[in-house]
């Protein structure tokens, strides 16, 4: 007799990121498709982690997160949006933003209850919205911008929706929510038992001197929000996998009943070492600066390419469409850039629900300048 498991999750499989970065390792091609810095991480930050770990700081924390990096995050909110958080009582540290994610979609989310998202969505949300029993309901970004359908997002609410998960600066896209779309979130959700997960782990990386318009700084949305941010991100250390949701106390007490049975906590050292390092704003805060001079990079070396870039406002992704050039589907097309021309991108359409194909692929900027210079050099010759 054979042993069978019914599976939660029938129709996923491994996420892209792992389908990209193995396939650019078997063809040594350059990895532009998973999201991470290919420059050394902050020598001062590490030197911090050293420390901490040579002082004796190498068993468990609190459950909560260690009390001085709650405190910097604190601070860097306070100095970044002028808005006051509680370290003790709403503020977490998770195992990378993927856990904390996972963990409010879990609290918030129960069997039956529909979650509106925006596609192309980053692709944790939908496993953890069905694994809760929850109804993902995906609705379509509006093209060429990515600009959210607010009379469709409208049309959607039910008596059973519970939570609208937004993301700014957008993985894949790039985009970036206005002060006039937080006008019309705040007026969706008024006088409603809904909730929102506002995923801002790009925040310091936005560019062309837009403002990141977070929802900590609505009172009524921060009233019902969760909000997601990664010390990864900010500090080129995303295989640390440390980041922090913010959320109001009775929200946070629900979270982190699920947080402290996912991770219970997150790694003492580096904790100690954050703590010192964020509460120097000059370590954050040219961030956008320094990515939008990479974005420039990238669009000025691949100007005489035949891809034609989609306007990117913030995150670490450039996308670039084909139409014209192939009639490839996004997936096979990305697969044919690694195999034959050695360069690994991201195929948009794995982002939607409806795997909806606009002859678009994703490639990271987050790379230093030799990297850059040997990807437009491909990119040009398609």
């Amino acid at each position: 007799m054979h042993n069978e498991i019914a599976s939660k999750l029938p129709n996923v499989g491994t996420t892209i990121f792992a389908v990209m970065s193995k396939m650019a390792n078997d063809y040594n091609a350059i990895n532009l498709s998973q999201g991470f810095p290919d420059f050394a991480v902050s020598a001062e930050l590490i030197g911090l982690v050293n420390k901490a770990m040579e002082d004796g700081f190498n068993q468990y924390p609190s459950m909560l997160g260690v009390a001085e990096v709650r405190q910097s995050i604190h601070e860097m909110l306070q100095h970044s949006y002028q808005v006051n958080v509680d370290p003790e009582s709403e503020v977490t540290i998770t195992a990378g933003a993927t856990e904390a994610i996972f963990s409010a979609i879990t609290a918030i989310v129960n069997p039956g209850d529909e979650v509106i998202l925006f596609d192309p969505a980053y692709d944790c949300y939908d496993p953890a919205i069905r694994l809760s029993g929850g109804v993902p309901i995906h609705i379509p970004l509006d093209q060429p911008n990515f600009n959210i359908p607010w009379d469709k997002a409208r049309e959607a609410i039910s008596d059973k929706t519970r939570l609208i998960i937004v993301n700014s600066p957008q993985n894949p896209s790039g985009a970036v929510l206005t002060s006039s779309d937080l006008d019309q979130l705040e007026q969706l959700v008024a006088d409603k038992n809904i909730f929102i997960l506002s995923d801002e782990v790009y925040e310091h990386i936005i560019f062309d001197d837009l403002p990141h318009e977070t929802v900590l700084k609505r009172e009524a949305l921060r009233a019902k929000s969760v909000v997601i941010f990664s010390f990864g991100k900010t500090f080129h250390a995303t295989g640390w996998k440390i980041g922090y949701f913010v959320a109001p106390q009775y929200l946070t007490s629900e979270v982190r009943r699920i947080h402290q049975f996912v991770t219970f906590t997150v790694n003492t050292p580096m904790q100690k070492g954050l703590a010192q390092y964020a509460s120097n704003p000059e370590n954050y805060v040219n961030l956008g600066k320094f990515y939008q001079q990479k974005r420039d990079r990238f669009l000025e070396l691949t100007k005489d390419s035949r891809l034609k870039p989609v306007p990117c406002h913030g995150t670490y992704f450039q996308l670039l469409s084909y139409e014209g050039i192939s009639d490839l589907n996004e997936m096979e097309m990305a697969a044919k850039l690694t195999k034959e021309n050695g360069i690994a991108s991201i195929p948009v359409s794995v982002f939607y629900e409806s795997k909806e194909d606009n002859q678009l692929l994703r490639f990271c900027f987050a790379k230093n300048d030799e990297t850059l210079q040997r990807a437009a050099e491909i990119l040009c010759k398609i």
